[in-house]
Parts: C-alpha cells; structure tokens; sequence
C-alpha cells in the first residue's frame, strides 16, 4: 500500500514551508500505532502506549506554535474497552499520570483542554484529574486541545438524535424543521468548527467512528509512520500535503482568468 500524501520536498518538512495564513483552524488526529511500534521493538503493548506520550506533546506544541485553533485526539474509543484488561488498566493510569505531569505545559503554551465522550464509564481517579484540568485550564487562550475519550462517532449521533426527540416531544421543535444546524447544534462539538484535515497514523485506511458527522468535507492524511514516532515534522508534512489541495466541497472552481 502507498502512503497517501504530498510530501514539501525530499528532506523532512519544516515549519517554514507552512504558509501560516492558511493553516487549517480545526485538525483532528487518529492517533494509530502504538500496539504495532511496541511490538516491532520485542515489547508490551503499553510500551508503545508510553512512548506515544512525546508525540502527544510534539503535535499540541507544534500546533500551537503555528496558531491551530483546535486540536482533536482520538485518544480512546468505545471499542477499545474490548481489549485485554491488563492493556486497559495501564491506558487509564496512564492518562492520570500524564494529566499530572502535563497540565503545566499546557499552561506554559496556553492550551485549554476538553474531551469529548462519555467519561462517566472511565475510573473514579481519571475523572477527577480530567475535571481538575479542565477547570485548571479553562481561561488559557491558546489552542483548544480536544481529547477524544471512551468516543464513538454514531453513539454522539444517538444522543443528538434523542436530544432532538426530546425537543419535539416537548414541542419545542417540528420533525419537518429539523436541520443540519439542529443536528450540529445537538453534538458535543457543537462550539467547535468542523475539522479541515484529520490526520491518521500507521497507514490504515478507514475513519473508525470517529467524528463522522464533523469530517464530512475534511482533508484526509494517512502516514504509515506509527504514532509514537510522530513529530513536529510530520505535521509540517502533513499540513504542506493539506495546503497544496484545492478545498471545493463537491463545487466546481470558477476558472481563473
């Protein structure tokens, strides 16, 4: 399989090849790989886990320098649940410790989080050290760091459809007016612009359930590098590949003259 994408040159890519007055405001990421770059070194799987931590801090770094907006990570999926228990339970003392250790470099970048997602079903600890900061964070004015946390794009598409029902159960709102406004109005991201580029690591080809009624009309990037070698290059990689598309949104460009 050939990797998709528009490389700046034969060197990697740097940040003066971004023209920043087209960076995109929205980038989501699916941050794949983990499991695979672990086992190619003779390691756990949550080795991998551990080592994507500094790709993490690359690409929120990296965004924030170049005046990104937005920054969605598709850090764990409802589907994910079903892996070993012994995997899952690291994932999650993983997420506390790094919430610890990192909630000081998103305010020396002024990087607000939030998450999307069902946290209620996470453990106790990791619900409170989201919470601490998300509150702690709340008034940077930086880039809006996104986590993507117990996800699953058609479980929101659920709750929004319900959300709806209930308006018109209550008469508040006639099936025959519903919109895409109102579909978009009903979704956790509702007070975030949709995304235009996701970027998807380790080469494989499919959305899995993520953001699926955001992407609609986003820029997609698959690199077969794994996640957790994933760097400040690779997004100028990406985003040189993102700014050399003409964006029509199923239009046809006027011809120039």
């Amino acid at each position: 399989m050939t990797e998709i994408g528009y490389f700046c040159g034969l060197m990697p890519a740097s940040k003066e090849q971004v023209d920043s007055s087209r960076v995109p405001q929205h980038i989501a990421v699916i941050m794949d790989g983990n499991g695979r770059w672990a086992q190619r070194k003779g390691a756990a799987r949550i080795f991998g886990h551990r080592n994507a931590i500094e790709a993490v801090r690359a690409v929120t770094e990296g965004c924030a320098e170049l005046g990104v907006r937005y920054l969605t990570l598709y850090a764990f999926s409802t589907e994910n649940w079903g892996r070993p228990k012994e995997e899952v339970d690291a994932l999650m003392e993983l997420l506390i410790n790094t919430l610890k250790k990192e909630v000081q470099t998103l305010h020396d970048n002024k990087v607000r989080l939030s998450t999307i997602g069902d946290i209620s079903h996470l453990p106790i600890d990791c619900q409170r050290n989201l919470a601490e900061a998300r509150e702690s964070t709340r008034n940077n004015t930086g880039l809006n760091l996104i986590i993507a946390l117990n996800y699953s794009g058609r479980a929101e598409l659920v709750r929004a459809m319900r959300t709806l029902g209930m308006e018109i159960q209550a008469g508040r709102l006639h099936p025959e007016d519903i919109s895409e406004a109102h579909i978009g109005r009903a979704l956790e991201t509702a007070l975030i612009p949709d995304p235009e580029l996701l970027i998807r690591t380790s080469g494989e080809m499919r959305i899995s359930n993520f953001l699926l009624w955001q992407i609609a009309y986003t820029e997609l990037y698959i690199t077969k590098t794994l996640w957790p070698d994933f760097r400040k290059e690779n997004l100028y990689e990406a985003l040189c590949d993102y700014q050399s598309r003409e964006r029509r949104f199923g239009k046809v460009l006027a011809p120039s003259i």
